[in-house]
């Protein structure tokens, strides 16, 4: 009997020392797969590790499921050099349906740590492809894995689970696309040239912005952000002077004081003839007064009001991730008929090489035995026998593939072999792997 099996660690119950461990590099996941398809009764196998989770999907042959899972924990303590006692209480063990349903919520990222995060449906793709480079994947790994896709892309296309910003640089970005709808116009000046400031670049490329000057106390370390982003370097002290030319502006430094002030504002809305002026202050102490949310025309947010909008869209986004669930649910099911149906292969191919090897006998000894026949005659004749054979096999073949959800597969596929004298077809025994 085969089964579906995905164990593992993640975010949620493994701490990141204890990940870290049990991680798998590209070069040491086709190692270990080479390595794990010579273990007793583990058929296909896949192994996914990030950052924040180790997990290793794997089909099991003709024995209890509790020894492969068994193998596989020994499999990774030798591997890892590390004891079960030190990773068994944070793994979790899914058979059959719930594995399915897990390696589809994971490419859907349903399962993230920032729930309808992007990049994980490419680390699944990588996974799948080591796994395929390394033959350890076959009918049916490959089979789920693109399900897993299919399920992945119309969850995404079909709910709202990307659309909010959750982190802080992103709804920096969403807010000055609210407030001016189209950025690809507008000039931004960034304060400051670390990790924040970085993201918060990327950001506003993606959404088109093209004219970006970069400020920093250190000069060369704003060179080196422009120079990545082709944007204009300029010394920390023009940044006054800049407020009258920019439309956006993004503080993120390490000062200790307000880098900005409200008369400094003041005075450069003077020139602005009106022009509306947005700042976003993600610094921790903040960069730029909040009196200067009193000046007409002038719009600040700080890190609160970002982390207000962070978590207003993460309620957003889980609200759509249960729509993203309904669909999962759906596919899951839609596999487990795909998987019932792989195992009605052998019994149906047994009935059909069976029949069709009797009607074949019978119909070489018939003619063997009528003399003066044209060849139309016994051509019609073996077409007339192969029709008969075709008509009996049909309502067994049909019941077969129309059992039922709710009724045992495996009990009805034993009468079938038994009904049919199926099991020692051709002198063997058929093969029962996939029962």
């Amino acid at each position: 009997m085969s089964e579906i099996i995905l164990m593992g660690l993640n975010h949620k119950t493994a701490p990141v020392q204890l990940r870290e461990a049990l991680a798998f590099t590209e070069e040491e996941a086709f190692t270990a797969l080479a390595e794990i398809k010579n273990l007793e009764n583990i058929k296909e196998t896949l192994i996914f590790s990030t950052c924040n989770r180790m997990e290793i999907l794997f089909v099991s042959q003709e024995c209890p499921p509790v020894d492969a899972v068994d193998s596989i924990k020994n499999f990774i303590s030798e591997y890892k050099k590390i004891s079960i006692s030190q990773f068994d209480d944070s793994f979790y063990t899914y058979f059959g349906d719930d594995a399915v349903k897990h390696i589809f919520r994971v490419a859907s990222s349903l399962d993230s740590m920032i729930v309808g995060e992007p990049q994980i449906l490419g680390q699944v793709k990588k996974a799948f492809r080591t796994s395929v480079t390394g033959n350890s994947s076959g009918v049916i790994l490959n089979r789920l894995m693109h399900k897993s896709f299919n399920i992945a892309k119309r969850v995404r296309r079909e709910t709202g689970i990307g659309d909010h910003a959750v982190s802080i640089s992103y709804a920096a970005i969403e807010l000055a696309n609210k407030i001016f709808s189209d950025l690809t116009t507008k000039s931004v000046m960034l304060l400051g040239a670390g990790e924040m400031a970085e993201l918060a670049v990327e950001y506003l490329i993606t959404n088109g912005v093209k004219n970006i000057s970069i400020a920093n106390r250190t000069f060369c370390n704003a060179v080196t952000l422009a120079e990545k982003f082709n944007g204009n370097p300029i010394k920390f002290e023009e940044r006054q002077a800049m407020l009258e030319e920019v439309d956006i502006i993004i503080s993120s430094t390490g000062a200790t004081q307000c880098i900005l002030n409200a008369a400094e504002v003041k005075k450069a809305m003077r020139h602005r003839k009106n022009r509306p002026l947005f700042f976003i202050d993600i610094a921790v102490p903040r960069d730029i007064d909040p009196d200067i949310n009193k000046i007409s025309n002038a719009y600040l947010y700080d890190i609160d009001d970002l982390n207000n909008i962070v978590n207003d869209n993460m309620e957003e986004r889980h609200m759509e991730a249960v729509k993203g669930e309904r669909l999962v649910e759906e596919a899951v099911v839609k596999f487990r008929r795909w998987l019932e149906n792989l195992k009605l292969v052998p019994t149906i191919v047994d009935l059909k090489a069976k029949i069709n090897s009797i009607t074949e006998a019978e119909t070489k000894k018939t003619l063997g035995h009528l003399k003066n026949l044209s060849e139309d005659d016994i051509a019609g004749i073996e077409r007339m026998t192969r029709a008969i054979a075709g008509k009996l096999m049909h309502d067994p073949i049909l019941f077969l593939k129309n059992i039922g959800d709710h009724r045992d597969h495996a009990l009805y596929l034993s009468i079938a072999r038994q009904l049919f004298n199926l099991n020692n077809i051709n002198g063997h025994k058929a093969d029962t792997d996939l029962h």
